[in-house]
């Protein structure tokens, strides 16, 4: 008995269905919308299963690590907030020594940008959480050197933004009409032949918020710190917390 017609119709059998299926197209995609809520019903087997790690999740989140002794918002200034002071008073006291094992130097000022708060801290005990709140995403600390004729565009944007940037080791004053009257680095005048170091994040280094005077520059220095590990050590380290609104950035009006 031959096999080979049988053989010969297998083949084209196989050619013909693959014709077919190269001549099929896509015409049209559904799908259904499925609102994530409490009225979606648990599924108790996962649910279960990722108990554990929930709860020892929401127990470091919940650990104790300091106190405030009062509600602090990014809104309660102007020009500078006791929250935005804090903010960039920690990142300075926090990164400064790392730079300085590295470099031997020392960060000159710090500028991190108003929006990057995102929670407020509440009156009573500071948390894991607190940090997670106040900073969600993983911004790192820089340090970039800039020489003098770039931090006063720093500065320019600094007035011509007219919001509660957080800033430390920097003060500017601006008169009635938002002119500047002062701008010092540690109690001194600028210096347009000087380089500074200036302690930011990855994401203004990169242009976020339009702060494109971080570029070009002498060098730049990653810390490979986080802002919010910054916030965490810092609150380990210390018991309370009493940030103030004070004169790093004023106006003075008649």
């Amino acid at each position: 008995m031959t096999y080979k017609p049988l053989i010969f119709l297998f083949f084209i059998a196989i050619l013909f269905c693959c014709k077919e299926e190269q001549q099929q197209h896509l015409t049209r995609i559904e799908g259904t919308q499925i609102s994530i809520s409490d009225s979606l019903e648990t599924d108790l087997e996962i649910d279960a299963f990722i108990k554990p790690y929930r709860e020892r999740v929401n127990k470091e989140l919940d650990s104790v690590l300091a106190y405030s002794v009062d509600t602090y918002s990014k809104k309660d200034g102007e020009l500078n907030t006791a929250i935005g002071n804090l903010f960039a008073d920690v990142i300075f006291e926090q990164s400064n020594p790392v730079f300085k094992q590295r470099t031997g130097r020392d960060i000159d000022m710090v500028l991190v940008n108003h929006g990057g708060i995102r929670s407020i801290i509440s009156k009573g005990n500071i948390t894991t959480r607190t940090a997670y709140k106040i900073m969600p995403f993983e911004n790192s600390i820089v340090v970039v050197e800039l020489k003098g004729s770039s931090i006063n565009k720093l500065i320019t944007y600094l007035l011509e933004a007219k919001r509660a940037h957080p800033i430390s080791k920097l003060k500017v004053v601006v008169d009635e009409d938002f002119n500047l009257t002062e701008a010092t680095i540690n109690s001194k005048p600028i210096d347009t032949s000087k380089t500074y170091f200036v302690a930011t994040n990855d994401y203004l280094y990169s242009g976020g918020d339009s702060m494109t005077f971080f570029q070009p520059n002498d060098s730049l220095y990653i810390l490979n710190y986080k802002i919010r590990n910054a916030l965490l050590d810092y609150f380990i380290k210390v018991d309370t917390i009493n940030p103030i609104i004070d004169d790093r950035f004023i106006q003075i009006k008649k």
